[in-house]
């Protein structure tokens, strides 16, 4: 068995979590990914007080190798070219026009390598009105509709806790790029590729698109809390328990014949305000006043072992450090530990890609800044060891 991607070289420039997510992922799958950054390092690595690389840094950047460049530089744009003309993927995910304004337009670089794909992870693209706004997790969810849709109809807008608009652009970038590159074995030519952020949100608006078009007459709120956006489905809602809250949703039938079977009222299976979804809806109050009369007397573990024993969906709400913790997540490999120089040992993410013929490497730790300068020019550019001393000496890598 050898790894998915063995033998593509991926050249990283993006920060944060976007394009740095996108790396991940081709590097759990075997590609080389190179980490080009700042001399100073990616602004991630050292935002913690401590003076040493944070753990999200340490979660998104393993098995990957840090060459330091500064490309502001005259002779680092130089090792920059080089590198693009070595390399299989580009990824940044840079402010619009960036790239163009360091004097590194995206087409001149695959013009220069034919074979190159580009990859590109933006906020809201390279075109349309919004497309000079600069970008963030949270301002790309407000403008998307998530922060108005999220929270309970008598409160605030919330944006959600993760940052998940940067992992749905990290997600679609790797997407975007895979397919490229299974185009060029067709054509034999690279590609630009371009995601935006903003793209990737408006089909997870789905329930509440739905709740706004399915029924206009009857439109629910923006935000309906824990229950269904569109408030199509009931029960739907986080309930809560004597030791937390738990989470249940009913599609079926017959999972509402579970919940109320479970719960000790079977009786209201023939109770004509629950008889249909469009009655549940307007009944929503009554319905869960019953459920949550039963699930606050339980401990969230027993309720749910007694629910999903009936077939309904259900789960508990698991805080953070639980989470950290998951002994699921733990034995499906999806938290594993490596030695960090600095850090010890810590946990970082496994590969949510399962492929049954290429398992991928083994986690290694997110590498220590610059520790793959010297050995990646050699390779890549063909660089000598003078000539890497000369950059060092000039400043413009270290």
């Amino acid at each position: 068995m050898t790894d998915a991607l063995a033998g593509l070289t991926v050249l990283e420039l993006g920060q944060i979590y976007n394009g740095p997510y996108c790396g991940l992922l081709f590097a759990q799958l075997g590609a080389d990914v190179i980490k080009l950054e700042p001399i100073g390092g990616e602004r991630l690595r050292f935002r913690s007080t401590a003076g040493t690389e944070t753990h999200e840094f340490v979660m998104l950047n393993s098995n990957k190798r840090s060459v330091t460049v500064d490309i502001t530089h005259p002779r680092g744009r130089e090792v920059l070219l080089d590198l693009v003309d070595g390399v299989d993927v580009v990824i940044e995910n840079f402010a619009p026009g960036t790239m163009d304004r360091l004097g590194f337009a995206p087409e001149e670089l695959c013009r220069r390598n034919p074979r190159l794909v580009y990859a590109s992870g933006k906020g809201y693209g390279s075109t349309g009105p919004y497309a000079g706004m600069a970008a963030m997790d949270i301002t790309v969810q407000a403008m998307a509709g998530v922060i108005a849709s999220t929270g309970f109809p008598d409160g605030p807008p919330v944006k959600t806790g993760p940052a998940f608009i940067d992992f749905l652009g990290g997600i679609h970038l790797y997407a975007a790029a895979v397919t490229a590159l299974l185009q060029r074995t067709v054509t034999g030519r690279g590609q630009l590729v371009e995601v935006s952020m903003h793209d990737t949100v408006y089909p997870t608006l789905a329930s509440a698109l739905g709740g706004l078009f399915n029924d206009p007459d009857n439109r629910p709120p923006e935000r309906t809390g824990n229950r269904h956006s569109g408030l199509a489905i009931a029960p739907y809602n986080v309930y809560p328990a004597a030791d937390g809250w738990l989470a249940i949703i009913s599609l079926h039938e017959r999972h509402l014949a579970g919940v109320l079977s479970v719960i000790g009222r079977p009786e209201l299976i023939d109770d004509p305000r629950f008889a249909d979804r469009h009655t549940r809806r307007t009944n929503v109050e009554a319905l869960d006043s019953a459920i949550s009369a039963w699930t606050s007397q339980q401990l969230r573990w027993d309720a749910v072992k007694a629910l999903d024993a009936s077939g309904v969906p259900c789960a508990p709400v698991l805080g953070v450090a639980e989470v950290a913790e998951d002994p699921h997540l733990v034995e499906r490999g999806m938290i594993r530990t490596v030695e960090h120089p600095r850090l010890g040992a810590v946990p970082v993410p496994g590969c949510s890609l399962r492929l049954s013929d290429s398992p991928g490497p083994e986690p290694a730790a997110a590498p220590t800044l610059g520790t793959a300068t010297d050995e990646v020019l050699a390779e890549l550019c063909g660089y000598s060891a003078d000539r890497i001393a000369a950059l060092r000496g000039a400043g413009a890598v270290a």
